[in-house]
């Protein structure tokens, strides 16, 4: 029985296993079929928002399929609840390729083991070719003839001296393979330069190469005694204000679902849907096996697939809250991630904070926010992603990266694209580049976006002084105008406004995006990356919602040739003004890599800030109290004041 009573429900472990079968039965699960992936196909906004409870519940997923005999896909929409398969799409090559399997992943390295291309570069440079690692790669698109139409991944090598050894610390550089995979054969082996293999180790989890732990650190315990301020009712949160549904989705990860804030009894909507999208890892390395280093990891790797199970101590710490999360398998069959995403309270320092000299008030107040996260590892690679809720109505994403840099071998202080981080070994430069989608909902779903900038004002009348500053506002009216570019020198925001919810001062109430001042892509214009990543080159795009338009670079980036996704969306030029719109934020670091990075690197923070404008009439954390573990209210001569401890 379907027990699912809303339509945003994430799909269950029954709805998985009934996906399977109803795909069986429409003819289109044959022996050689393969699940890419299997997600919820959420209804419109417009159904949701009239969904009412004991409503029917529309239940519908959208699976992707792959025959590894042929290569051919389909896109197929189910109707679960009528056992029915609704369309059939047969994705064509020029729409871009599937993401690649595991399954074809492990293949790759059986099939360049046995090439004899392979083996006679291998053994040229005196190297055992059994401990060589094989680390097959996203292609990308070059117009490669052979590679048109065909299902192709690219291999770079590694070589690992025992089973736990980390093979990074080892590239066997200047080799590269290029993989046919349906046809299960090297399609060309590029042997550009015998580089020598770094021979330092980097095994950072082997207690002889870290050397003695330090013995000072003393244990810090985070405890609720009362337990945690949230409640939890299935995916349902809520907490001090904030209301908001957990999703889950193999391909984005966490998603947060119709985020609301409850001010004066009255739960008010800020954000439909929030996810990334997508993200891009371009390289700036332009040597002959590496020009083609870019990944997109939601749409090529299918990331969230990677998600990794929290453990209480090391991932997460305090009060936790653990949601599991449902994926499909290769074979069509259900995973459950274990405690897929952590949520938990922490302590975030001073609210507010003031000590009054003419009335002697004292007075000083917590901060506290809501933390929901989940962490996946894609290769060499674990991110982060932590949506952080604010008591005063502020809205945070940070991504945190960390693991082992993609490594090369070091060609010396000539060589402007890597810098040494070991003996002899590189580190590429390279960037990380996330796209947020965010379909805001401030009010109500007809919202208008400005770009709002300080503007110095010219010595004159009425600024004699030459002191005088403001701000402007430009309203982006349509997708033409939709791609923006953030500037630290003036301070550029974006306000997402609603023109018909009006503050006590007769303003529109608004939302504002805080962008961190990072590069976009500085790949060249013309570069296929460039093409196929054009989300990376503003850190703004702003469309108008279509249920459709999920993915920053299109449904399916895997050798597309570009131009899909958000290019695509805009080209009908939709009107922006008073309309139900979605914001899709570039983010993310440019990373030169630092000696301090390796052999494992220190967590890097990229991050995006929403915080209120007008939504409130006033400061909304009036009413938190004085915190009782660490001060107390006490009369102070001439006023009030505090004791803190």
């Amino acid at each position: 029985m379907n027990a699912v009573d809303h339509p945003l429900g994430n799909l269950t472990v029954h709805e998985m296993e009934s996906l399977r079968g109803i795909i069986a039965d429409a003819g289109l699960l044959q022996d050689s079929t393969r699940f890419v992936h299997a997600g919820l196909e959420e209804p419109h906004k417009n159904e949701v928002l009239a969904f009412e409870p004991g409503d029917a519940v529309r239940r519908w997923a959208r699976v992707v399929l792959i025959d590894l005999a042929d290569g051919t896909s389909r896109d197929v929409i189910v109707d679960i609840n009528g056992s029915a398969v609704v369309s059939v799409k047969d994705i064509a090559p020029e729409d871009g390729q599937v993401a690649i399997l595991d399954e074809e992943f492990e293949l790759i390295s059986t099939i360049i083991q046995a090439d004899a291309g392979f083996q006679a570069a291998i053994k040229k440079r005196g190297i055992d070719a059994a401990k060589v690692i094989s680390i097959p790669l996203s292609a990308g698109h070059y117009g490669f003839e052979d590679e048109i139409n065909h299902r192709v991944a690219r291999s770079l090598f590694f070589m690992q001296d025992h089973p736990k050894d980390a093979c990074w610390a080892h590239p066997v550089d200047g080799l590269c393979a290029y993989v046919d995979m349906t046809e299960g054969r090297v399609i060309k082996l590029v042997d550009f330069m015998d580089l020598p293999v770094p021979a330092e180790a980097g095994n950072y989890d082997d207690p002889d190469f870290r050397g003695p732990e330090r013995t000072s650190l003393k244990p810090l315990e985070i405890i609720q005694p009362e337990g945690p301020s949230y409640q939890v009712d299935g995916e349902v949160v809520t907490w001090e204000n904030w209301k908001f549904r957990i999703g889950f989705d193999a391909r984005e990860g966490l998603i947060l679902r119709q985020l609301s804030f409850k001010d004066k009894e009255k739960e008010r909507p800020i954000i439909y849907r929030a996810s990334i999208a997508e993200m891009v890892v371009p390289y700036a390395d332009p040597s002959p096996v590496r020009f083609w280093q870019n990944y997109f990891d939601t749409g090529e790797y299918m990331f969230a697939r990677y998600t990794n199970s929290l453990e209480l101590g090391c991932d997460c710490v305090g009060e936790i809250q653990y949601f599991d999360g449902v994926i499909m398998d290769e074979q069509g069959r259900p995973k459950t991630i274990k405690n897929a995403i952590c949520m938990h309270e922490e302590d975030y320092g001073i609210l507010w904070k003031h000590s009054d000299f003419v009335t002697g008030s004292n007075e000083t107040r917590r901060q506290r926010r809501l933390v929901i996260s989940f962490f996946t590892t894609v290769g060499n690679y674990d991110y982060g992603f932590f949506w952080y809720l604010y008591l005063d109505g502020t809205i945070e994403c940070e991504s945190k990266l960390t693991g082992i840099l993609f490594t090369s071998s070091y060609r010396g202080k000539d060589y402007p694209y890597a810098n040494e981080v070991a003996p002899g070994l590189g580190a590429p430069y390279h960037q990380h580049l996330f796209s947020a989608r965010l379909d805001m909902m401030v009010d109500g779903t007809k919202n208008t976006v400005k770009e709002v900038e300080a503007r110095r004002v010219p010595v004159g009348p009425g600024n004699e002084h030459g002191n005088a500053f403001t701000n402007a506002a430009t309203t982006i009216k349509s997708e033409s105008e939709g791609g923006r570019m953030a500037d630290a020198s003036v301070g550029r925001t974006w306000h997402i406004t609603n023109p018909g919810s009006l503050n006590r001062f007769g303003e529109p109430v608004s939302y504002v995006l805080y962008p961190e001042q990072n590069p976009t892509l500085l790949a060249d214009p013309t570069a296929s990356v460039t093409s196929r990543a054009a989300f990376t080159t503003k850190q703004l795009w702003v469309t108008q919602y279509d249920p459709a338009e999920r993915y920053s670079a299109g449904d399916y980036p895997n050798q597309h040739s570009g131009g899909g996704g958000i290019p695509e969306f805009q080209k009908a030029n939709r009107s922006l003004e008073n309309e139900d719109v979605v914001l899709w934020h570039t983010f993310g670091p440019t990373h030169f890599p630092r000696p301090e990075d390796w052999p494992v690197m220190p967590v890097d923070y990229a991050k995006f800030t929403l915080k209120p404008h007008g939504f409130f009439d006033r400061n909304p954390t009036l009413d938190v109290p004085a915190s009782s573990s660490h001060c107390k209210t006490e009369p102070e001569s001439g006023g009030h004041g505090q004791t803190c401890h």
